[in-house]
């Protein structure tokens, strides 16, 4: 009997099975990276775990239609759409959630204990409904549960006092849905817009796009038997099979992944600000650098180094303005005043994506208000309706919540307003720019500081405010909102987009509470001083000793503050009106937008030589050239990720584990 399936047409099996393999992978991530510190098996927009999955699922498909002729085990479109649910949530279990939220929510009771400051202005305000009140269930999440490593893990779930849990669990929990909600319906909103409108490229679905071609025409086998591919995989699988094998035995020679190039550069002049330069070597980022477009690779690293030479020219020529002028920052890496351009940057870049999509939204807006005049199809008047009144309605539900817990009115709608806008430039960053890895300069309370000060908020919503940009608005290297765009983009062709809204909820709300869960018994079980949080509690301590002064005293900005991000919004502006008149101009806007973030660190040769490789083949072979090479690069991803799963599973075995990947 056959089992044909409709390539538009996702059936149950596919959201069964990726919710099945995202959940397993949200309870597995806290341990595995906190515990173990391996390779992470979720973390950035091309998690490991998702990807070395999909690539075996598809490899077992080719089997079952081999060994099962006529039926249809799994489409590629299926395949791919299991793989977008894995991506999705596979950073709520870490640094999109779990890594941080225990910790911001913990913080004022644990760490202002000793602190005289914080018990005289933050306690007072410590509201019962969003942060825990029991002293020992605190303690025994930084300290472990007494015994608690020789527990059987239900054992240790029936010892977790789950009681001081449950109110913080709730108010945050109906914050996160409305959060989830709210980005969910802006990015159905902004779909169309960005893929049909603007026919934007994505760079991190090629991969998974050629492997769901490969698998609807019946050629897997022939896809991985390119010898283009396999020459590829061949250069990440001896280099991680070397550097693997010395990291287990010391005595076998290994091949250096980092330079440290720093040295190179001298500590003043013009090149001062590169003392800090390092060369990370990380093939499958150079394979997804070959694959963006050529203006974006480029754009990328050449504004890079023309950041870090700005710098030196500023001390050049005297300009070198102190970290003081920065006043009180949320940014998760800003140290510079210079780095606050970016807060221009991203202002002007978001109006201009406001102004691609007018007709777009004047559109929706009709169909919203029942005022359509070129009687569009009525599917999509219907759903444009359905999506601009979701978002509206989880928009003020958020404002609600805000308010409720204290903020005023207006503070919250301006707040809720940056934050979304931050996040949209975000999202379009990294599906445009094909970018695995993301961090922000500057937070949005850092733009609100700068443009009308954040004298609209009471005390308490100084709080509030600085709370919710930490959980959810800061560390943007795992958000769920470009990969809701990505698996939006997978599914375009689907004839139930509602279908796939719902299974991207019910994914994200379900991984959201397996992802606490095991975050909170891993923390009962060997405590939060014991595992790698470092970096987790250093940023959160620092939010609330940064709203102290605040509260108490509010320090004011340098004026250079204003001077640097009004030069951030003209640079913009000259870079975005060349890139939309002129069809010659090299530099892309959001290459400028990366100048400064941490992720250009690592990224930024990557980028270099993918561009190098990219114009080579089409300056001397054309298109012809480059989709002949492209397998070469696909080989290179391919091959980075088969060894970061493969030595993620021997961690498992060996309680230590070699990072493939960087965390």
């Amino acid at each position: 009997m056959s089992d044909r399936a409709d390539n538009r047409v996702i059936r149950p099996r596919a959201f069964i099975l990726g919710l099945f393999l995202a959940m397993v992978i949200c309870a597995l991530t806290p341990f595995n990276n906190l515990y173990r510190q391996a390779t992470p098996l979720g973390g950035g927009y091309f998690p490991l775990a998702p990807f070395y999955i999909l690539v075996w699922m598809t490899v077992l498909t080719a089997l079952a239609r081999r060994l099962f002729p006529g039926r249809t085990i799994m489409t590629g479109l299926e395949l791919i759409f299991t793989w977008m649910l894995m991506v999705l949530v596979a950073g709520i279990a870490y640094t999109g959630f779990a890594r941080t939220f225990f910790i911001n929510i913990t913080a004022p009771l644990y760490f202002g204990a000793t602190d005289q400051k914080w018990q005289t202005l933050l306690s007072p305000l410590l509201s019962d409904a969003l942060f825990p009140k029991d002293k020992g269930a605190v303690e025994m999440l930084y300290n472990g549960l007494e015994g608690g490593r020789n527990m059987g893990w239900f054992e240790l779930a029936a010892a977790v006092p789950w009681r001081a849990w449950a109110g913080p669990f709730l108010s945050w929990g109906l914050f996160m849905v409305c959060a989830y909600v709210l980005m969910l319906s802006l990015i159905n909103l902004i779909n169309r817009q960005a893929t049909v409108n603007e026919r934007m490229n994505f760079p991190l679905l090629i991969v998974p796009k050629m492997m769901e071609q490969a698998v609807n025409q019946s050629r897997v086998g022939p896809f991985f038997k390119n010898r283009f591919l396999l020459t590829g995989m061949a250069i990440p699988v001896f280099l991680h099979s070397l550097n693997g094998l010395n990291f287990y035995f010391p005595w076998v020679p290994q091949i250096n992944t980092l330079v440290l190039a720093g040295s190179y550069f001298p500590r003043q002049g013009i090149f001062a600000g590169f003392v800090k330069l390092k060369l990370y070597f990380y093939p499958a980022f150079i394979g997804f650098a070959y694959l963006a477009s050529k203006q974006v690779s480029f754009s990328f690293w050449f504004f890079f180094f023309l950041g870090a030479l700005f710098t030196g020219l500023l001390k050049v020529t005297g300009h070198s303005f102190p970290a003081s002028e920065l006043g009180i920052t949320f940014g998760p890496t800003l140290s510079r005043p210079e780095e606050t351009q970016m807060i221009g940057a991203f202002i002007v870049f978001f109006l201009f994506l406001l102004w691609l999509a007018r007709f777009y939204f004047k559109e929706v807006v009709q169909h919203a208000f029942f005022m359509e005049t070129d009687h569009p199809s009525v599917p999509q008047a219907r759903w444009d309706r359905m999506v601009f009144w979701a978002t509206l309605i989880s928009f003020f539900a958020l404002v609600a919540w805000l308010v409720f817990h204290g903020m005023n009115f207006i503070g919250a709608v301006v707040l809720l307003l940056f934050f979304m806008m931050f996040m949209m430039v975000a999202t379009r960053v990294v599906c445009q720019g094909g970018v695995t890895y993301f961090t922000l300069t500057v937070a949005p309370l850092d733009a609100l500081n700068t443009l009308v000060g954040l004298k609209i908020f009471s005390s308490l919503g100084l709080l509030l405010a600085g709370v919710t940009q930490k959980v959810l608005f800061v560390d943007l290297r795992e958000s769920v909102l470009p990969s809701i765009l990505h698996t939006h983009r997978v599914a375009r062709r689907v004839r139930s987009q509602g279908m796939i809204a719902g299974a991207i909820f019910v994914a994200m709300v379900v991984c959201l509470g397996v992802s606490a869960v095991a975050m909170v018994l891993l923390c009962y079980r060997y405590g939060i001083r014991e595992l790698g949080l470092d970096w987790a509690t250093r940023t959160t301590v620092s939010v609330y000793n940064n709203l102290v002064p605040l509260i108490h005293d509010p320090p004011g900005q340098g004026d250079s503050i204003r001077w640097f991000a009004l030069m951030g919004a003209m640079v913009m502006v000259v870079l975005v009106v060349g890139y939309h008149r002129f069809y010659w101009w090299p530099l892309h806007p959001i290459g400028y937008l990366m100048v400064y973030s941490s992720a250009m660190k690592i990224l930024w040769l990557s980028f270099f030589i993918g561009w190098i490789f990219n114009a080579l083949c089409m300056r001397y072979g054309g298109v012809t050239l480059y989709k002949r090479m492209r397998y070469f690069f696909v080989g290179l991803i391919l091959g980075d990720f088969l060894m970061g799963g493969t030595f993620a599973v021997i961690g498992f075995f060996t309680r230590t584990g070699y990072q493939v990947l960087p965390g």
